[in-house]
């Protein structure tokens, strides 16, 4: 026979609390996405960026070295050839010049640059978090507003990087770049660097979120003890990936930056058209792709210790933000 069990489950002395009417207990309100705010992701991006930069800036130097075309006929140099001549030359501190530059450029280009990604990110995304056409245009749209940050200082450290650089330092060549080419010379390769970073981004990011989810289901129940581990593994895949794509790019965009000193090519009217051309006519279609294997060297690394350092400081801010709710 049935019987009515409520009655001895129910507690005279327990009254309910009464909520105000726009109380919702299934929905939580977080600061942001991820559960962070957006200056966290810029703290957290800067200092990717800065260690990144810092950590693999002699190979950057010997990648500018190698791009670098003379006004004369040239003979390709390899990256055994290149390194051992800056050795020779200049020594252990050649491989550092414009540091500086890059110190000042690093930090603010990727604050900007994974606060606009994880931004765009969530508003292209739709909630989906496998949508890789939203990951590769939120990394477009991160790369044009950090690029117009880091242009005019990664053309001051390209200079500063040259062979018998004329500039005693970073400060010395803003003065004179001004001063004898104007404003203007500092975002001549901008157009080139948006060109050449648009796929870059879009190819590093839809590989790093693909590759991170791959290596993330291979093992789900280890994934938060090795994280550390994919996301090194899945930025180097896709920084390599991405470096060996746009190579021929960048090639042309040091050649802007680095026009007219040194000996280096000056362009009459600076359009991307006509430094292809001047490359392939001094040095053929192997000329586009100068630079590739220090390129490549340069970026597989840097993305993991970029990925990895941002990932480590969006978890500590994470921690944090959930330590103050408590």
């Amino acid at each position: 026979m049935a019987t009515d069990a409520t009655p001895k489950f129910q507690k005279p002395d327990l009254l309910a609390v009464p909520q105000p009417p726009d109380f919702h207990p299934d929905i939580a309100v977080l600061p942001s996405h991820d559960g962070l705010h957006f200056w966290q992701f810029m703290i957290a991006g800067s200092m990717a960026g800065s260690v990144e930069h810092m950590a693999m800036f002699p190979v950057d130097t010997i990648k500018t070295r190698m791009q670098v075309l003379g006004s004369c006929p040239i003979k390709s140099v390899g990256l055994r050839q290149a390194l051992g001549s800056i050795l020779k030359t200049e020594g252990p501190a050649g491989l550092y010049r414009g540091i500086g530059a890059m110190g000042l450029g690093a930090g603010p280009a990727h604050a900007v640059y994974f606060s606009v990604y994880e931004f765009c990110k969530e508003a292209f995304s739709g909630g989906n978090p496998n949508n890789s056409a939203a990951h590769a245009a939120a990394g477009v749209v991160a790369t044009v507003a950090s690029d117009a940050v880091l242009t005019p200082m990664d053309m001051v450290k390209q200079r500063l990087q040259l062979s018998r650089s004329p500039y005693k330092g970073v400060l010395d060549c803003v003065r004179r770049v001004v001063r004898e080419e104007g404003l203007g010379a500092f975002y001549a390769s901008y157009r080139t660097t948006v060109l050449m970073n648009a796929p870059f981004t879009a190819v590093h990011f839809a590989t790093y979120e693909a590759a991170k989810r791959g290596l993330t289901e291979i093992s789900p129940e280890s994934a938060s003890d090795e994280r550390w581990i994919v996301h090194a593994t899945a930025g180097a895949a896709a920084g390599a990936l991405a470096a060996a794509v746009t190579t021929p790019l960048d090639v042309v965009k040091t050649q802007l930056q680095c026009q007219g000193v040194c000996g280096c090519d000056r362009f009459i009217n600076g359009s991307i058209r006509d430094v292809f051309q001047t490359i392939v006519k001094k040095d053929g279609y192997r000329g586009l792709m100068r630079g590739w294997m220090p390129r490549m060297l340069f970026h597989a690394p840097a993305a993991a210790i970029c990925w990895s350092t941002y990932e480590a400081g969006k978890s500590f801010y994470q921690d944090l933000n959930s330590g103050r709710q408590r």
